[in-house]
């Protein structure tokens, strides 16, 4: 099935990959934030298939310049439920792909706590999930 994308929706798309990732990072505020944000967009940039192409893209329309964490969620968990939707829409494998990425960056950012999640990683972890699942 071919997928088509507006600007818009790769923004959306970007959005939503990358907030997931520094939502993580601000969860682990206390440990290593910079480790998570690392550790997570290195799995975004392994990305493969149409997402791949569109997180690898160097545009910088990602605003992620708020004034604090409940801000932030407001942004990117929305766009999360609406990439999922945007993709289910015209390619429910684009749509795993997506889900599969940002899943495997939230995982990626979380294994840098030592001794376990912290119940405010793991809490954040639920609602990324609960986002990427309400489409």
């Amino acid at each position: 099935m071919s997928i088509t994308l507006t600007d818009q929706d790769k923004n959306t798309l970007r959005t939503a990959a990358y907030g997931a990732v520094s939502l993580m990072a601000a969860a682990d505020m206390a440990g290593k934030p910079h480790r998570a944000a690392t550790e997570g967009s290195l799995a975004l940039a392994a990305a493969t298939g149409v997402i791949g192409h569109v997180l690898a893209a160097k545009i910088k329309d990602i605003d992620m310049n708020v004034k604090s964490v409940a801000e932030l969620a407001d942004r990117t968990l929305p766009a999360l439920t609406a990439s999922m939707a945007l993709l289910k829409a015209q390619d429910p494998e684009e749509a795993d792909n997506f889900r599969s990425t940002v899943m495997i960056a939230v995982e990626s950012a979380a294994r840098t706590q030592r001794g376990g999640l912290s119940p405010t990683t793991a809490d954040m972890i639920r609602k990324i999930t609960a986002a990427l699942d309400a489409a």
